[in-house]
């Protein structure tokens, strides 16, 4: 028992590293987008949702040749909280996510979601769900530490990015907890293809109403134009989503978000050595700092000494 419980740890913590990664490497290929192809968010986001829902909706139907894809949809209480999860946790993940790419970098953006796990940690203390430990005071300092050096590059007379990026970054990370939590009841009914599919189909279709996917000039488009929204669409979103979630089948969701650590890593190592985005030495300290924060929550995650 305890063997196959460890394999399927083994198996969380693959998807969610894999998941991860390609989230990081995603963002720094649509900054790409976003500076030298003037590409708008708004089209990327609904693109990108509609094409990717489309096709995990698609692989459950041919690997699942007798299971019905409208099988949440039969009772409104299901279908509401689809709804609710794709409006709330998948469309506002993508959306406040690409905004503060958008508007500062891929590295500062993903960094700035990854508080998530921050969010998660006082959402389990305010509902008394889990006591407040010492590492989690601990993880605190980290963090705001490690935030305030990443912004202000160690100067509080300015910041390193302008500030609704870091509005929009604080945004996704509160969208990624919510999508993290509330993602857990519907997996103990359904199977992770639909639930992530159906929520891009959604969102997608929310968001075709004001940016309409087929409303885009291609004819100027390069091959690598063509390649990098494909990178986007295939591992940027579809397997990134799928495999996140996916892994909430083996670990908590607390758990889940903390090992996203390496979609921080992955966007700030893209963005300095692809993108050539200027990072100072603070900056990186900071990265590090918040880096070491989730390693540190992560590795020490069973400690029960409670702050006094």
């Amino acid at each position: 028992m305890n063997q196959i419980i460890q394999k399927n740890r083994t198996l969380g913590f693959l998807l969610v590293i894999l998941g991860a990664s390609f989230w990081g490497i995603g963002g720094t290929v649509a900054q790409r987008l976003f500076q030298q192809e003037q590409i708008v968010v708004g089209w990327l986001v609904s693109s990108r949702l509609l094409l990717s829902g489309l096709l995990l909706i698609g692989i459950y139907k041919i690997t699942h040749r007798h299971g019905s894809i409208f099988v949440m949809w039969r009772t409104k209480q299901n279908a509401f909280r689809q709804l609710l999860f794709s409006l709330l946790g998948m469309l506002a993940v993508q959306y406040t996510y690409m905004m503060s790419i958008a508007i500062g970098n891929s590295a500062v953006a993903t960094l700035l979601q990854y508080l998530a796990p921050m969010f998660i940690m006082a959402y389990y203390f305010l509902s008394k769900q889990s006591p407040l430990t010492k590492q989690d005071g601990i993880a605190v300092t980290l963090t705001l530490v490690g935030t305030f050096l990443l912004l202000t590059n160690g100067s509080i007379s300015t910041l390193s990015v302008p500030f609704m990026a870091i509005c929009w970054g604080i945004l996704s990370g509160l969208a990624v907890a919510f999508y993290t939590l509330y993602a857990v009841p519907l997996l103990q009914q359904f199977h992770s293809l639909l639930v992530v599919g159906w929520s891009m189909i959604i969102g997608g279709t929310f968001m075709s109403f004001f940016h309409q996917p087929w409303a885009i000039d291609v004819s100027t488009w390069t091959f690598s134009t063509v390649a990098y929204f494909l990178f986007i669409v295939i591992f940027g979103t579809m397997l990134a989503f799928w495999f996140y979630i996916a892994s909430l089948h083996y670990l908590s969701p607390k758990e889940s978000s903390l090992l996203g650590s390496l979609e921080p890593l992955m966007a700030v190592i893209t963005s300095v050595w692809w993108l050539k985005i200027s990072f100072g030495g603070y900056q990186f300290i900071g990265t590090l700092l918040i880096l070491l924060m989730i390693l540190y929550l992560t590795v020490f995650q069973k400690n029960q000494s409670e702050i006094p």
